[in-house]
């Protein structure tokens, strides 16, 4: 098992920064990490996820989303072709500072028999592409 975490400072209120996050048909404008996503926010449904990591080669999931409370989480499971090769738990939390501030949390945790294989490249592509995808949302949230 395996485990990412970033998180950044965003001067925006919970719900800028939730609109931002599930307005999904943007993502190609503004996400330098996750470039599509397309399906429901809403807990049970299927999502379509293309990522392309810094360095990396684009890859598309289909997850399932575990967690959808509007303003606070946003989680999906996605797996490589079957159970235990390589699954992922993506996270987005929004914990509010004040009214117009919070902290974004971007984690996931990676299990399966490639993550070993795989661990320099969560470590170095992985991270780099949450950590540009905070700055990008930072950013848009905070013009």
């Amino acid at each position: 098992m395996k485990q990412l975490n970033t998180h950044i400072e965003i001067n925006a209120s919970a719900s800028k920064v939730w609109k931002i996050l599930t307005d999904f048909d943007s993502y190609p404008q503004w996400n330098p990490f996750i470039r599509a996503v397309s399906g429901e926010v809403k807990q049970g449904a299927r999502l379509e996820v293309q990522l392309q990591p810094p360095g990396g080669n684009s890859m598309t999931f289909r997850p399932k989303v575990l967690v959808a409370e509007p303003e606070r989480e946003l989680r999906w499971l996605g797996r490589l072709l079957v159970p235990g090769i390589f699954t992922g738990e993506h996270c987005f939390q929004i914990e509010p500072r004040d009214r117009d501030r919070i902290r974004f949390i971007h984690s996931e945790v990676f299990s399966g028999l490639l993550v070993p294989f795989l661990a320099n490249s969560l470590d170095t592509n992985t991270k780099s592409g949450f950590e540009k995808m905070n700055q990008a949302l930072k950013a848009r949230a905070e013009k």
